[in-house]
């Protein structure tokens, strides 16, 4: 069972993960809705498309951008939609 974890929290829990370029991928349903909140900010993967983002809220403190999903993956990445990945000092443990 992956986890990944922020501030002493888990904000998410899955055995049904998907590894691409070394992150794990949770299924949107596995996370704790309650410390996510959307952002404005994007980027682009050539072969993924646009990410889009979700700032984390947990114990009082925001961590910006830390979480992001794919809404609409480009082909090549279509294992990865509804799915949602952590960077920014989030804790994952495969």
């Amino acid at each position: 069972m992956a986890t990944a974890r922020w501030n002493d929290k888990i904000i998410a829990s899955s055995d049904d993960t998907v590894v691409v370029e070394g992150n794990h991928y949770f299924p949107l349903e596995s996370v704790d809705a309650s410390v996510l909140k959307p952002s404005d900010h994007t980027s682009f993967c050539p072969w993924k498309g646009t990410a889009n983002y979700y700032s984390l809220q947990v114990n009082g403190a925001e961590n910006a951008n830390a979480a992001w999903y794919y809404a609409e993956p480009k082909e090549a990445a279509a294992q990865i939609k509804g799915r949602v990945a952590f960077w920014k000092g989030v804790e994952i443990t495969p």
